[in-house]
């Protein structure tokens, strides 16, 4: 797998592709995540992409408005993947769209879990270790060395990682073309993707339902009793009604406000 040689108008593109990808917190919200943000930082190499094409780029910034979310560091990464199948999506028709959407979701959470670890419970502990212990002192390089240990670092990896993504990132998929896996990828990254959907669902959406029922001297709260059968299933079942409701064209600023309602008056009357 070679490294490809940008052109200068290239190299134009990634340095604001490159900037661009430190607002990746950028409008977060709930219901996208840091969809927004990869928005915001594959905005310049969409726009040279398809410049010709309109229907295409309506495509492609749907596309980057899909649920997105993992560390800042390899979001540069995959941006630059994401860049890089993009072109080739469009110059020679050898990518769909399925693929790039399932290739993202796939590496969400492998990305996320590994640079979770090595910088919000590795490299951020060191750092507010030696912060901490120089602002208790009432010396200002504490919060110097703090932004140079844990913050400089990461854009440091943002602007080396954005440029890995994209240079090898065309290189890969052409490899993976010509030896015929391609086929054999995009049903693994989907099938992964459905997971990591599926992995979230059970740590994010969780339904608390605190429901007793008084059969004598016992209690058995039905909640209990649910997830030691099938753990999250309450979850599940939550985010099915959601997605119904969006089929029907609820907006996801209903399904908050609904939620919020539900949660209330629930905790009122001691359902959950």
């Amino acid at each position: 797998m070679e490294k490809v040689v940008l052109s200068a108008e290239e190299k134009k593109i990634l340095r604001k592709v490159q900037l661009r990808s430190h607002f990746v917190f950028m409008a977060v919200n709930m219901v996208q995540m840091e969809a927004n943000g990869m928005t915001y930082t594959l905005a310049p190499a969409l726009e040279e992409i398809y410049k010709d094409d309109p229907e295409g780029k309506k495509e492609a910034y749907a596309r980057s408005q899909q649920f997105f979310n993992t560390h800042a560091v390899p979001f540069s990464f995959i941006a630059g993947l994401v860049w890089a199948m993009e072109k080739e999506h469009k110059e020679n028709n050898s990518v769909d769209g399925q693929t790039i959407e399932s290739i993202k979701a796939a590496l969400m959470g492998p990305t996320a879990g590994m640079f979770d670890s090595l910088f919000f419970n590795c490299l951020r502990i060191i750092a507010a270790g030696v912060g901490i212990g120089l602002c208790s002192q009432g010396n200002i390089l504490g919060t110097v060395l703090f932004i140079l240990i844990y913050g400089v670092p990461q854009s440091i990896l943002k602007f080396i990682f954005v440029r890995m993504g994209y240079t090898y990132g065309t290189s890969f998929i052409e490899m993976v073309f010509n030896s015929g896996l391609m086929a054999s990828f995009t049903k693994a990254a989907s099938i992964l993707g459905i997971i990591m959907v599926g992995a979230m669902t059970a740590s994010m959406v969780s339904v608390p339902l605190a429901l007793t029922l008084n059969i004598g001297d016992t209690s058995v709260v039905i909640g209990d009793v649910i997830n030691s059968i099938f753990p999250g299933l309450l979850g599940v079942c939550l985010l099915f009604w959601y997605v119904s409701l969006i089929r029907k064209g609820v907006r996801p600023t209903w399904l908050i406000v609904i939620t919020l309602v539900i949660g209330l008056v629930g905790a009122l009357i001691g359902l959950f």
